[in-house]
């Protein structure tokens, strides 16, 4: 089952990546409205941890995720004020939005350990194809610099939090 939740995700962002290479090119209101989608998963995610896991390790790393995903989607929040844009919804974000609910609700059925080891196996995985779908679609297809240099700032963090992650994840074996 844990390779199933990292699976769907990879899954659908390199459906997202077949996507763009077919022509459908992301604006910034859409770009924006991806990465801020992505950091609220990510908070979910980390706050559903906070209250299911019993290891420290975890709960340490769920709440550096609350913290610096909510920095940066403030950050990303401040910006899109500044320049007067608007996030644009799109396929992309919904489809991020309606497969991580689906990932919460199968996590929230697993306890202690099992819960621990997912969660972390999850947010490797996540962090992965994030950092891949950053480096690969959203900042090259960013035209506004400041909103690039925001993702780039996002990215070296969160290739930290991927590091982190496996960090975790080496320890829970």
């Amino acid at each position: 089952m844990f390779k199933h939740i990292g699976t769907t995700v990879v899954v659908l962002c390199l459906t997202s990546s077949v996507a763009l290479s077919q022509g459908a090119k992301l604006n910034d209101p859409q770009i924006a409205h991806i990465a801020y989608t992505a950091g609220e998963i990510d908070i979910k995610a980390a706050k559903q941890a906070l209250g299911k896991s019993s290891s420290k390790e975890v709960k340490e790393f769920a709440q550096g995720m609350v913290r610096d995903h909510e920095a940066v989607n403030k950050q990303a929040f401040a910006l899109v004020k500044k320049l007067k844009v608007t996030p644009e919804d799109n396929d992309t974000s919904r489809a991020l939005s309606k497969q991580a609910s689906e990932k919460l609700d199968e996590l929230g059925k697993l306890k202690g350990a099992a819960f621990d080891k997912a969660y972390i196996a999850n947010e490797v995985a996540y962090h992965k194809t994030v950092n891949g779908a950053l480096e690969t679609q959203l900042i090259p297809s960013a035209t506004n610099a400041e909103l690039k240099e925001l993702l780039q700032t996002g990215l070296k963090l969160f290739q930290g939090h991927e590091q982190h992650a496996e960090h975790v994840a080496a320890d829970l074996k």
